[in-house]
């Protein structure tokens, strides 16, 4: 055992401030700061360093491969199984979880031949509880909500706004702790299963006439209220489990490095949280250098990327008003957790910012698609800019790359429906459309047909 207890604390960003809340207080910005724009007050979650120190790099493997997805509790969740590194403070009997992480490292073998990639990954963090990897981070953060309530704090719900993959996890694991929940919605711009989660598992939920950003600013205000708690990732509770894609892909790969990371963008904080998760294990000397991360966002929607194109100028950030995107989960213009994000990537070598037309991504769910996977919109965002990495020289066919697969493909069954009917937004062109050949209910008609289509192919 270690000769003092694991701690870690909110703190704030800021370096002139530096203050520190502990973890059981409803609190999303720092008090002394003010928060009175996107980089004042912010907060994250700090841990104690030295104490984890004491275990030797080894020591910490063998004991994350000891716990890896064994059903002793709670530790065989891809996240409580590192719950030093996370969040300790939690009782073991408080802990709410889906048995999240654990998810697939997919070698996309055939479609990295295709694109000349002798070592390329898919990391499918959409195999979870709600289909994505919110899970991660929600586990963490309703378990503290139910640890909080059980100390006597007194918060009545848990809030979210959501462009649907948030309220469907906060909405799961709130069920599972009957902790009442409220998710906000903007209307008409989610998916039908993304719909369907939160109101299957007993949210109060509210379609609002506005956009996400717009979602965002009423919870805003409604979580002043001290009893109802917030579950977006301005909270930093969300990002602590979510670093664990990092610690779980270096430990799939029997905690050798990693080249390139790729991660789609929207809100900003599952690339901030990815980045600490890389650098945490460096610092604790599991891995002994740092991946060269790139984030992927949809031209419609990019403001990180203008910004790094930018060089990160020191100026005010201007929100700017987003386009329809197909990647609807990360239509975000105004991200939360935007200086984070450019904190955390400065920290990381020869990063990247890339962004990807509606076109780009389609094609490049398609083709991933047509070698076995079933991506999402936004895991297309993310192979799109892999792709453009590649054309350019920077990837290179030796580097072992992984793709940062969000949510599950069959929660976006318009999008492909649309691609493969002929009904792809305006600029998408559907190369690879396929569609069922309606023919007779006799054996000479689909053996016509099938002989048409397979000339066709030369085969």
């Amino acid at each position: 055992m270690m000769s003092k207890p694991y701690r870690c604390w909110f703190e704030c960003t800021n370096p002139a401030c530096r203050a520190t809340y502990p973890l059981n207080e409803p609190i999303y910005q720092c008090r002394l700061c003010g928060g009175t724009d996107k980089r004042s007050g912010l907060l994250t979650v700090r841990h104690d360093m030295d104490a984890l120190k004491q275990r030797t790099a080894q020591e910490w493997m063998s004991l994350f491969d000891e716990r890896y997805l064994r059903t002793a509790w709670p530790y065989g969740s891809g996240v409580w199984g590192k719950k030093e590194w996370v969040c300790p403070a939690v009782d073991n009997e408080n802990i709410v979880s889906c048995l999240e992480g654990g998810s697939n490292l997919f070698w996309a073998k055939r479609f990295g031949q295709e694109l000349g990639l002798d070592d390329f990954w898919v990391k499918l963090c959409g195999n979870s509880h709600t289909g994505s990897f919110k899970d991660l981070g929600m586990t963490v953060l309703v378990s503290m909500v139910h640890q909080m309530r059980s100390e006597g704090v007194p918060i009545r719900a848990v809030a979210c706004a959501s462009t649907g993959d948030t309220s469907a996890a906060l909405a799961a694991y709130c069920a599972a702790a009957n902790i009442p929940s409220i998710v906000l919605l903007p209307e008409n711009k989610i998916t039908v299963p993304q719909l369907i989660q939160p109101l299957a598992n007993g949210a109060t939920t509210f379609a609002l006439d506005t956009d996400f950003d717009g979602c965002m600013a009423v919870v805003a205000e409604l979580c002043k209220d001290k009893g109802i708690y917030l579950a977006n990732s301005m909270n930093s509770l969300r990002l602590e489990g979510q670093k664990t894609i990092a610690m779980e892909i270096v430990q799939q790969f029997e905690w050798q490095p990693i080249d390139w990371v790729v991660v789609p963008v929207g809100n900003c904080g599952n690339i901030s949280a990815i980045g600490q998760g890389f650098l945490m294990l460096k610092e604790l000397g599991i891995i002994d250098r740092l991946p060269r991360i790139v984030g992927a966002q949809a031209e419609n929607a990019n403001p990180l990327a203008q910004l790094f194109r930018e060089g990160y100028p020191d100026r005010p950030f201007v929100p700017m008003t987003p386009r329809e995107t197909q990647a609807n989960a990360i239509r975000i213009g105004d991200p939360i957790s935007l200086y984070k994000a450019i904190d955390t990537l400065k920290q990381m070598p020869g990063h990247f910012v890339l962004d990807v037309t509606e076109d780009e991504l389609a094609d490049a769910c398609a083709r991933a698609d047509r070698t076995g996977l079933f991506a999402c919109p936004h895991t297309g965002v993310a192979l799109a800019a892999m792709m453009k990495l590649i054309d350019q020289g920077e990837i290179r066919r030796s580097d072992r790359v992984v793709v940062i697969s969000t949510a599950n493909g069959l929660k976006f069954p318009d999008f492909k429906i649309a691609y493969h009917s002929g009904q792809a937004p305006p600029g998408v062109t559907a190369r690879l459309s396929n569609m069922p050949i309606k023919v007779p209910a006799s054996v000479d008609a689909v053996r016509d047909a099938l002989d048409a289509r397979l000339n066709a192919e030369g085969l």
